[in-house]
């Protein structure tokens, strides 16, 4: 299970799925998809068209890993977990099957999607890519849109050392002829995703030139955006449930995946996008990004677990301008974890953790990594024992902030 142990749990061949969907009838090609990959901010922007999607009135399946708390909620159709008896089910009718093809945790995983998404005649269904691109178990479909949100270094051992091949790897979604919409133009990476496009004959789009977002404020509850298409104000006050203020780098994707939809006959007015944005939470179940758990002090915790992911968290801890943030951090064990600890301010009070997987930093080492980065802070064995002890050092008007690793996020007790 990738997620739990790591880098030895990834297949790098799509043989198995293929075994997988093969015995099944190929579910895959029985309804419409949009495919989204990306370093950061996927799972964020597979919400965000979920949501628009739903409040369109389509019935909307969405796919995305990991989970938080529950392995059903990796599968949804209109928000709605898939339940624990049909995984069950599932399992048990095709034991004979995976005995023979051997897949991995993410193969079974993606396998039960799809067959799921088929059972409850979606619409349509928004696939998050677990992995890379290329090579990840999703890319089995021909999508409507390929949607890439950005690029960034991480899954380095699997997935190339440089964003340049980490951009080749994310670009293997893009498909004959499928619209391509990249949400953040890097100059340092967008002539691989021109490169491929002209190599599938697919209309590549880069979103954020064809609208420029911007904050307008941001409350406790929901952020409002400006949004220009072109030079004219195309969205103003446009209301988004999720808070941080990284979701501006995903709205251009967004919308302009939308967009694609509607050349492709989906109708979805700007009503049903208000109304998605507005409520993505509500309709999709997504926890985990920057998400207020508390109030005197001020709690706060988000997924972001790589450089440009925690380098968002920490501007946005830094715009709240607190007298002091207790940080509750801990890191999973294949992250280059000195250029995440150079990120984070030396004047935080930091209370290091480790979740509870095989994959995570084990805590004494986190904590001496930090000491050589300057970081001042205590070791707690396990994420709640951290928890508690920010808790109990936190005055009212103080911050504390819990994150480094979705697997921290995944042990907050009250999430």
């Amino acid at each position: 299970m990738f997620h739990r142990i790591g880098n030895a749990a990834f297949t790098k061949t799509l043989d198995n799925i293929i075994a997988l969907t093969s015995a099944l009838d190929n579910p895959q090609h029985k309804f419409k998809t949009v495919h989204v990959g990306g370093t950061n901010g996927k799972g964020s922007s597979s919400s965000m068209l979920a949501a628009v999607l739903q409040a369109a009135g389509y019935k909307t399946g969405l796919y995305t890993s990991p989970h938080l708390k529950e392995f059903t909620e990796r599968i949804r159709v209109n928000g709605q977990m898939i339940s624990r008896e049909k995984v069950a089910s599932f399992t048990q009718q095709h034991q004979a099957l995976f005995e023979e093809v051997k897949p991995s945790f993410f193969e079974m995983t993606v396998a039960l999607a799809f067959d799921h998404f088929v059972e409850e005649q979606v619409d349509i269904a928004i696939i998050e890519v677990g992995l890379g691109g290329r090579l990840d178990s999703t890319n089995i479909i021909t999508p409507l849109v390929s949607l890439i949100t950005n690029i960034g270094l991480d899954h380095q051992a699997l997935l190339g050392n440089t964003v340049q091949e980490i951009a080749g790897e994310k670009a293997g979604i893009i498909k004959s002829g499928v619209p391509a919409v990249i949400s953040l133009t890097q100059k340092a990476v967008s002539g691989v995703f021109t490169q491929k496009s002209l190599e599938t004959g697919s209309s590549l789009l880069f979103a954020d030139q064809t609208y420029k977002v911007e904050l307008q404020e941001s409350s406790g509850l929901a952020s409002y955006y400006a949004v220009y298409k072109g030079n004219a104000l195309y969205q103003d006050q446009l209301e988004l449930s999720l808070l941080g203020s990284y979701q501006r780098f995903n709205l251009p994707g967004v919308l302009a995946t939308i967009d694609q939809l509607r050349k492709q006959g989906f109708t979805i007015s700007e009503e049903h996008l208000r109304q998605g944005l507005r409520k993505v939470q509500e309709l999709t179940g997504l926890k985990g990004r920057w998400q207020i758990l508390g109030q005197n002090p001020l709690t706060i915790c988000d997924t972001g677990h790589n450089v440009d992911g925690l380098r968002e968290v920490v501007k946005q801890l830094l715009a709240l301008q607190p007298r002091q943030v207790h940080f509750v951090f801990g890191a999973v064990n294949d992250k280059d974890i000195q250029s995440v600890l150079r990120l984070l301010p030396v004047s935080y009070r930091y209370y290091f953790c480790e979740a509870q997987i095989p994959r995570a930093l084990p805590v004494q080492k986190l904590w001496e990594e930090a000491q050589f980065a300057g970081l001042k802070g205590a070791a707690y064995p396990t994420v709640e024992d951290a928890i508690l002890a920010a808790k109990a050092f936190a005055q009212e008007d103080e911050v504390i902030f819990i994150g480094g690793s979705t697997f921290v996020v995944a042990e907050i007790p009250e999430l």
